[in-house]
């Protein structure tokens, strides 16, 4: 009989093809969980704040742990990275649902799990992007970027649909059943493939010594070099925006229109990011990666301008369409750039401190978005108010009108963010300037294996 190191499946284009394949399917039923979740914690509480709270708890454990989680990927196989992660998160889903069949799931149940699983992603996260790095050619990374986010963004346009129906047919205890069975499908993937190790290179001799010297090592890196520390900044200011984009958006347009008019806004914006993800899939993006981050990070921004101009369902629509489509191309030559910069074998450091940074924006933004609405912007703009003879005279005055105003601030933010990452020289031929550091350094992948 075989054993299983010589069963495993070792070419690099079918080994990224079944990865990205469980992630796909783990990734959708995780997906129909926290729509699901979020419908029966709602129903059952009544609470905005309690909905928001578990929300919260899914996103602050793994930016906490992103640098600890990074050293620790690059100190092991980063398959069996990726198997903690989805190992994990699996357990955490069974304990979620042997609690409401026993029918004494709570709230803070929900909380501390939701928390337990945020910190395993911690270690998928840095570990899947790594692995994607050793599989597949430098060429080729942009469309595996853009199947990674085709991905994502099909299962955050097919989820709500599925959960809606499903929690009719089969309730939330199925849903959950049917999430720990994608987890599952997903450790499998890694269980019957092979994933090469990196090649030692001087940055990772450089970053070993001890376990806390290995932590640091991810920012120590990314600080020697410009041109990645400009785009982490230019990163986090755009992120920043993005997510009081996300907040804000639903009283934009709630406050002219009705739910039925946002839910088809949102379908017509899902249907942006998956034929961005579609195309970027298809292209990998323009040559020059950095033109191709902040050309579209520009377009994404006019997008946002232009969403607060007039309190128009169509526009707004056409604007969100355009901008999560862009938003695709953004984030699909960011990654490409990294990894083709970043050593493979301190890329889980480097990329997770990176995360990390850019990450911590989300929790600031959903802090002010709220306050500067509700006691700025909209007094500003309401009827009488201060700026209803200047600024109103352009975008009008009124209920929303406030918030149309703060969309433009964070639109006309983002354009400056990108043109002055541009006017940057070092992030301007960050490509030029930085040498490739994967090729020799990789599993000598050849580029037919993507074709």
């Amino acid at each position: 009989m075989q054993s299983t190191k010589q069963r495993a499946i070792t070419r690099p284009s079918r080994v990224f093809f079944l990865i990205w394949g469980g992630q796909v399917v783990s990734l959708t039923g995780t997906a129909l969980t926290d729509f699901a979740l979020g419908v029966w914690v709602y129903q059952r509480t009544g609470s905005a704040t309690q909905f928001a709270l578990i929300s919260f708890s899914a996103i602050l454990p793994a930016i906490v742990l992103l640098p600890v989680a990074g050293a620790i990927v690059d100190r092991w196989d980063r398959r069996l990275a990726m198997i903690v992660g989805d190992g994990g998160a699996a357990l955490g889903t069974l304990v979620m649902w042997l609690l409401l069949l026993a029918g004494r799931l709570e709230v803070w149940h929900i909380c501390l799990l939701n928390a337990f699983s945020s910190a395993c992603s911690a270690f998928q996260g840095p570990a899947y992007t790594s692995v994607t790095t050793l599989l597949v050619p430098p060429k080729h990374l942009g469309r595996a970027n853009g199947m990674i986010q085709l991905g994502e963004a099909a299962a955050e346009i097919t989820a709500p649909m599925l959960a809606g129906a499903l929690i009719m047919a089969i309730g939330l205890h199925g849903i959950i059943l049917i999430d720990l069975l994608t987890f599952l499908f997903a450790v499998f993937a890694l269980l019957i493939v092979k994933v090469p190790q990196p090649e030692p290179t001087a940055a990772g001799r450089e970053g070993k010594g001890s376990f806390v010297h290995e932590v640091a090592y991810g920012w120590a890196y990314i600080r020697a070099r410009p041109g990645l520390l400009g785009l982490l900044f230019f990163f986090a200011v755009s992120n920043l925006t993005t997510n009081m984009i996300m907040v804000l958006i639903y009283p934009l347009i709630l406050s002219f229109s009705t739910a039925m008019v946002m839910g088809t806004i949102a379908s017509i914006a899902g249907s942006g990011m998956l034929l961005g993800a579609l195309a970027m899939s298809a292209w990998g993006g323009p040559r020059r990666r950095v033109h191709g981050v902040l050309g579209f990070s520009t377009l994404c921004g006019i997008m946002v301008c232009v969403c607060g101009l007039r309190p128009n369902a169509i526009l707004i629509g056409a604007a969100a369409f355009v901008f999560l489509f862009s938003a695709q191309f953004v984030t699909g030559c960011s990654q490409a750039l990294w990894q083709n910069k970043v050593e493979p074998d301190v890329q889980g450091r480097v990329f997770a401190t990176r995360w990390a940074i850019v990450s911590s924006t989300a929790p600031l933004a959903r802090l002010l978005a709220g306050p500067l609405t509700d006691n700025l912007f909209e007094p500003w703009l309401a009827i009488g108010g201060p700026l209803a003879s200047s600024v109103g005279q352009i975008i009008g005055s009124g209920p929303g009108r406030g918030v149309g105003f703060l969309f433009i601030v964070l639109g006309s933010l983002r354009v400056l963010a990108s043109l002055g990452a541009f006017s940057y020289p070092r992030v301007r031929f960050v490509e030029k300037e930085l040498p490739d550091a994967i090729g020799s350094a990789t599993c000598k992948v050849e580029s037919s294996h993507m074709v």
